[in-house]
């Protein structure tokens, strides 16, 4: 499969994944300039997957101080988390190395890994803008986000704080719909107390469309009490 199949996104400038896929190395042995690798994308990819990661956070945890946003932002975008997605996408199959780097192991290495995965945000970003590589972003980092849910403050547990003051029932969710294809899937989930629904919120994970719930409960459980 090749890397387009890989990230689901035509580029309409095949140009920008060219130069993505490039590694310095090649660049130099090859004689071309300091401008025709991966570098500068690798720049403008960094601060674009900051940027977006950031706005992710801010949204999807909304009980979080600056402090604890901050080291999770450090914690999801640092080089052996890019790598290991680098790693899920095969991408270091598709690179293009200098005979050096191609001998040293250079397609395993995670500094090169992480580079070039920021160097591919920074591709689809400037071929179609901030909306498709927020959507790549999301996706790539999915499972990632849910895995660590539990340890982070969340509406789920604004909701279940504020339910136990009031009762010894605890918050339930259910999903009760889901729709697309395998990897864009959107899930909608309900929140339930007492067996009443309290809130319906959906997002790309199970986890996110019952924060996304929960959030929509919060509001209603608030005015009730």
């Amino acid at each position: 499969m090749n890397i387009i199949e890989t990230i689901d996104y035509q580029f309409k400038n095949p140009a920008l994944l060219e130069s993505a896929l490039t590694h310095s190395s090649y660049s130099h042995e090859n004689g071309l300039n300091d401008t025709e690798n991966n570098q500068r994308l690798e720049f403008l990819g960094d601060a674009v997957l900051e940027l977006v990661m950031s706005d992710l956070l801010y949204h999807r945890y909304p009980a979080l101080s600056e402090g604890k946003l901050t080291r999770r932002r450090a914690e999801l975008i640092c080089e052996p988390s890019l790598a290991s997605i680098a790693r899920g996408l095969s991408l270091g199959q598709h690179l293009k190395l200098g005979y050096g780097e191609e001998r040293s192991g250079g397609r395993k290495r995670d500094s090169i890994l992480a580079d070039t995965m920021e160097a591919l945000f920074g591709a689809v970003y400037l071929d179609g803008g901030l909306a498709p590589v927020k959507d790549l972003i999301r996706r790539l980092f999915a499972s990632t986000l849910e895995n660590e849910e539990s340890h982070l403050n969340d509406f789920k547990t604004t909701l279940q704080e504020l339910v136990q003051v009031n009762s010894r029932e605890s918050a339930v969710y259910k999903i009760i719909h889901e729709e697309g294809p395998p990897h864009r899937k959107v899930f909608t989930a309900a929140c339930y107390h007492q067996g009443e629904e309290l809130g319906v919120g959906t997002g790309q994970t199970k986890k996110e469309a019952e924060q996304q719930a929960a959030k929509s409960a919060l509001e209603v459980f608030r005015r009730k009490k």
